[in-house]
């Protein structure tokens, strides 16, 4: 079980999330109506760290109308020694879209980085790879891992699949044996400086928008 120690579970106040006020004051002229709005933002304003669209909605009508719009594709990150990135991950996967969240490994993680996007981006947890690997394959979903392998092919040159789970291992060791021998494919990011690698929050990034580049606006690699 996680200690104190080894782990936090630091939560961050949603209208306190962003560095500068991007909120409204409460609603000015006659209420609108609809089950979505709520009263009390209507009534106080709305400081949420949430796009205009969003503004004075209750966060179960955000997340319902999200799930209309959710791509098809998922992250997952494994969390074997309580990652730092998994809130960036989260935070860039809110920001793409993606179907769900999978965390594999440990369940608690310290939700900083996501910078509340966690409230609206649907997370799910796996204990052990194995039981990731049977979700996946029961899914239909492609496994596929990011990481530096020798026998990785490059990200800019393949062709994602729409149906997939993209995988990221823990900053400092990467994709974790398991991961990489369950995977369908392993894919590299290309590199020109003298690091060897660069930050999994990063990684990820830089995959789900391969993504996107690829499945919404219709980029074909090569």
């Amino acid at each position: 079980m996680d200690s104190p120690e080894e782990v936090s579970d630091d939560t961050v106040d949603e209208a306190a999330a962003p560095l500068h006020q991007v909120g409204v004051g409460p609603w000015e002229g006659p209420l609108p109506e609809g089950d979505h709005w709520d009263p009390e933002l209507l009534a106080n304003g709305d400081a949420r760290n949430v796009v205009d669209e969003y503004r004075y909605w209750k966060h179960d009508a955000i997340v319902a109308d999200l799930d209309t719009r959710r791509h098809p594709f998922h992250v997952a990150i494994e969390n074997w020694q309580h990652d730092f990135n998994i809130g960036t991950v989260v935070r860039t996967a809110n920001a793409f879209m993606a179907k769900e969240v999978h965390i594999i490994g440990r369940r608690r993680w310290n939700r900083r980085g996501a910078m509340v996007t966690d409230r609206y981006q649907h997370i799910r947890n796996h204990p052990t790879v194995e039981d990731f690997v049977q979700w996946a394959r029961s899914e239909g979903l492609h496994i596929i891992g990011i990481d530096n392998f020798p026998d990785s092919v490059p990200l800019e040159t393949y062709e994602l699949p729409e149906n997939c789970v993209l995988v990221f291992g823990q900053e400092g060791p990467g994709l974790s044996p398991e991961v990489h021998a369950a995977a369908d494919a392993t894919l590299s990011i290309a590199q020109f400086g003298s690091t060897r690698s660069i930050n999994a929050g990063s990684a990820a990034a830089i995959a789900m928008h391969g993504w996107i580049r690829r499945h919404v606006f219709g980029q074909k690699v090569g």
